[in-house]
């Protein structure tokens, strides 16, 4: 039987009204969960049984949801009687990046801080003075657990709080904790010799390679001009080194950026002579003779001994010529004497001493010792 009109406009808006509801569904948003307050707890008193608060009584009055900001309202519930910088807070907001160790640190030092206790006397003396933990414990700015250790480091050093700041923010404060005598001779340096914050950045990279090049390397008698000077003589061994090795990729048709950089160089084996207590000039003296066969050894023999050997690399990775030094080791330090040039014969076409000196008769001796030891042919 067909439907009257009235059914049918009431079947209609019964669909109407199925698929407005269908569609409020499909569009409203799920309901917010509470917020996790008990894991917050958890989190915050996980390995510390030292609260002086009942986390059992914490009743917060937090909309937040935010996992970070709950275990920080947590933690000062737990743990804290006075209130701390935010550079200490910080570990409770975010410890990513961190080791376990260093996370249980800044951890123990906030509670240590906030609890009222020494944070000098729970582990600070360590790497701070007292002066200095009162330095990092009263800071005021946005400032990271890092950068405000180091603005406690560099205040010992001026009473200018703009440079301690702008110290504090170089990559001074990214450099490991173990090496923290050499970074604060640094710091010190840099407050002593004032200088804009990419400028400090520029030098920190030059100081820390030669730092890993050799412990013993001081700033004690440098000043800002020398080691400017000296950081664009780095960049020009840098830049040698990158064409030398850009060279060599080439030639082997090889990208062998992680590996190290080496050709295959000459056949003849290092030589070393140590001299009979008679003919000795020094307790333990002794020569040798080595080759050269990276990139580095070359442009830093070059620039040591000021001459244009590293030009000499294409020759050397080809095959057409080999670099080799003699050395003079006595009484616990090395001195550079000689640089030889070889070619594929095993024949010196080239010797040369600081600034394209010529050999030495004493030299020339050390290197006849050389030569008939190893068949090489003195023509130079």
């Amino acid at each position: 039987m067909a439907k009257s009109m009235i059914q049918r406009r009431q079947d209609a808006e019964r669909e109407r009204t199925k698929a407005y509801e269908a569609s409020l569904q499909r569009v409203s948003s799920t309901p917010r969960p509470a917020p996790d307050f008990q894991r917050a707890l958890d989190e915050a008193h996980r390995g510390f049984g030292m609260a002086i608060r009942d986390g059992r009584l914490w009743r917060p009055k937090l909309k937040t949801r935010d996992p970070a900001r709950l275990r920080l309202a947590a933690a000062r519930y737990l743990f804290a009687r006075y209130p701390v910088p935010t550079a200490l807070e910080a570990i409770w907001i975010d410890s990513g990046g961190l080791a376990a160790e260093e996370i249980r640190l800044r951890k123990s030092w906030y509670i240590a801080a906030a609890g009222g206790n020494s944070l000098y006397k729970a582990g600070a003396n360590r790497w701070l003075s007292r002066k200095e933990v009162h330095c990092f414990l009263t800071v005021s700015g946005d400032f990271s657990f890092e950068e405000a250790f180091w603005f406690a480091v560099a205040r010992s050093f001026t009473d200018d709080l703009g440079l301690a700041a702008r110290v504090a923010r170089t990559k001074i404060a990214r450099t490991p904790r173990d090496q923290l005598a050499f970074w604060r001779e640094v710091a010190r340096f840099f407050c002593a010799h004032p200088a804009p914050k990419e400028e400090i950045d520029d030098l920190c990279d030059y100081i820390g390679a030669m730092h890993r090049r050799d412990k013993a390397y001081s700033l004690k008698g440098r000043t800002l001009v020398s080691l400017h000077r000296q950081m664009v003589e780095w960049h020009h061994y840098i830049a040698a080194v990158e064409r030398i090795e850009a060279m060599r990729r080439r030639a082997t048709g090889r990208d062998q950026r992680t590996q190290p950089a080496a050709w295959d160089g000459s056949r003849l084996a290092d030589w070393e002579w140590e001299p009979s207590a008679k003919e000795a000039k020094a307790h333990g003296e002794r020569f040798f003779v080595r080759q050269l066969t990276t990139a580095e050894d070359l442009v830093a023999e070059s620039r040591a001994m000021h001459h244009c050997v590293s030009l000499y690399a294409a020759k050397c990775i080809a095959g057409n010529a080999s670099i080799w030094v003699l050395r003079r080791r006595a009484l616990g330090k090395s001195e550079r004497l000689l640089t030889i040039e070889l070619d594929p014969r095993n024949w010196a076409v080239q010797v040369r001493g600081f600034g394209n000196r010529f050999a030495t008769l004493e030299e020339c001796k050390i290197l006849e010792r050389w030569a008939k030891a190893r068949g090489v042919v003195l023509t130079a």
